[in-house]
């Protein structure tokens, strides 16, 4: 089934040429079934390549998706035209009263400044607030779950003495999790911060479960009991050439940015990357709507149970 989006969002045409199965809104009109609710609340710069690159997993289940982009009110967009945000974006107040089956809260890159100094901090706790009434399941990313563990459960983040940024082997630890069902015992997947997560103090919250850890970017996977809240610390989400980006961005600029690594044949950054990591990035959202959204989510929206 594919994942409905509107007709002339950026991604609808590259999802397109893909092969992935995307169905415009003018299409879904006709169709008499009730799509998964999925709200995305997109912190990144880079907005178009975030929508596309969540849009394109989303899109690559059994299950069909209906996807609203949000950004937070409080922050505008640099990055982005502001007809872009404008057509395709909305804000926390829109939708406030309403229910979904799934959200996703992206990265930020905000890393090395203490939370209460984000700018929009206030306005995305109460997002996270709001998503235990509100939404089923919240899958968070990167930032949006160091964001998150600290807001939920008092887990702090930590400066790494440089950016961890490389394609890292994981480990699964939790093999009776859903979320990690067809998983390799080992799989990739990359990593782009300045700050981690300490498993320890993970391991003091009693309602959390680590899924998969990496030896090098630590804590991975992690989740409540029933998958009422997710948390992802890296990119699994990123196309083949993202970090290749990022590089290039700050060394065009002078940064001197550290190589990823495991990412350039030969360390090469003339080199095209492989993506080593798309069938993991692939089961991993597939998992998370297949269990955690479609199969326990009530098919009232609104009676979606306040979490505990």
């Amino acid at each position: 089934m594919p994942i409905r989006i509107p007709n002339d969002l950026p991604a609808t045409k590259t999802l397109a040429e893909e092969n992935i199965f995307v169905m415009t809104e003018t299409r879904a009109m006709t169709q008499d079934i009730r799509p998964l609710q999925v709200l995305l609340l997109n912190l990144m710069q880079t907005k178009i390549e975030t929508e596309t690159q969540l849009a394109r997993l989303l899109g690559n289940t059994p299950l069909q998706v209906e996807l609203e982009l949000m950004q937070t009110a409080s922050h505008e967009a640099k990055n982005v035209s502001p007809e872009h945000m404008l057509k395709f974006y909305t804000t926390f107040e829109h939708v406030r009263d309403r229910y979904f089956d799934g959200m996703i809260i992206t990265g930020a890159p905000v890393e090395k400044l203490p939370f209460e100094e984000v700018e929009y901090w206030r306005e995305l706790c109460e997002i996270m607030e709001w998503t235990k009434t509100h939404v089923h399941s919240t899958f968070h990313i990167c930032w949006g779950a160091q964001a998150a563990l600290y807001y939920h459960y008092g887990i702090p983040k930590y400066l790494l003495p440089e950016k961890l940024s490389g394609v890292y082997e994981h480990t699964v630890e939790r093999r009776s999790s859903m979320l990690v069902r067809g998983f390799d015992d080992v799989f990739l997947a990359p990593h782009s911060r300045y700050t981690t997560i300490r498993r320890e103090d993970v391991e003091r919250c009693e309602k959390l479960r680590i899924l998969a850890s990496s030896e090098k970017a630590g804590v991975y996977m992690l989740m409540t009991d029933g998958g009422r809240q997710v948390f992802i610390t890296g990119h699994s989400e990123y196309a083949f050439d993202t970090l290749q980006k990022e590089y290039l961005r700050d060394k065009a600029q002078g940064v001197d940015p550290v190589m990823p690594e495991h990412y350039f044949p030969h360390d090469d950054d003339a080199r095209t990357p492989p993506n080593s990591w798309r069938a993991h990035a692939n089961l991993l959202y597939q998992n998370w709507l297949n269990y955690y959204v479609y199969q326990t989510t009530p098919y009232d929206i609104s009676a979606i149970e306040p979490m505990r």
